[in-house]
């Protein structure tokens, strides 16, 4: 008869193999046995050399992103050309990436009496090519002071470092009509601003000092003295 397996409700109890790394007649358990642990030294020493640089490649990048270095900072509103003085200019901590050149803080008694290259306000850090030893009008150019009937100047204002333009006019400064004299002023002269007193002279006019080209200097001022003159903004300072 052939073999079958076991009837339905009857228990069955497989026979376990004889263990085949032990002498005959020994049973075992039917688990194989454990296999010794190969330790491989040379990978070992390359996790922890792996681990010590990266401590130490974010000690560095943490260190060079928290490092913050003493510098000048501005304190006020100083135009461009005006001198610094000792209560437009302070220090502050900040963290300054590579390539960025700012003055220190320790050469705060050297940029005091110095002259602003150009407008500064503050919270400004300071560099050193915004600094100069001179006073404009530089070479090639000349101040020329303009009066201005406060009701002819923009009411947004104007300030030092503006580019202007100015023009003759046919009539005084807030009065229309024609004049039958020959304008000094033949075209629009450009220049910028360098100064700006807005407190009105005894004949109400305001005061605006303007940078302009040497070649136009003599025929501005001469404009200017007939009261027939416009001042137009077309760039404003930085």
């Amino acid at each position: 008869m052939r073999n079958q397996g076991p009837l339905i409700g009857t228990s069955y109890h497989p026979e376990v193999d004889p263990d085949l790394n032990g002498s005959g007649g020994t049973w075992s358990s039917g688990q194989l046995a454990r296999l010794p642990r190969r330790r491989r030294p040379g990978m070992i020493a390359l996790a922890v050399a792996l681990v010590g640089l990266g401590i130490l490649a974010s000690a560095a990048i943490y260190s060079a992103t928290n490092s913050r270095v003493p510098v000048l900072v501005a304190t006020a509103n100083v135009p461009a050309g005006a001198v610094i003085t000792a209560n437009a200019v302070g220090t502050a901590s900040v963290s300054v990436g590579p390539g960025v050149r700012l003055i220190p803080a320790s050469q705060l008694s050297q940029v005091v009496g110095q002259v602003a290259g150009t407008s500064l306000h503050p919270g400004m850090l300071l560099a050193a090519s915004e600094l100069t030893t001179l006073r404009p009008p530089g070479p090639g150019e000349e101040l020329v002071p303009l009066p201005f009937k406060p009701s002819v100047l923009p009411a947004s204002g104007i300030e030092s470092g503006d580019h202007v333009q100015i023009e003759a006019t046919p009539g005084d400064q807030g009065q229309s009509g024609s004049s039958t004299s020959t304008p000094a002023l033949s075209s629009p002269v450009a220049g910028v601003v360098e100064a700006v007193n807005l407190v009105p002279d005894a004949d109400g006019y305001d005061v605006v000092d303007v940078l302009v080209a040497r070649a136009s200097a003599d025929s501005l001022a001469a404009q200017a003295s007939t009261g027939q003159i416009a001042l137009i903004v077309t760039k404003r300072a930085p």
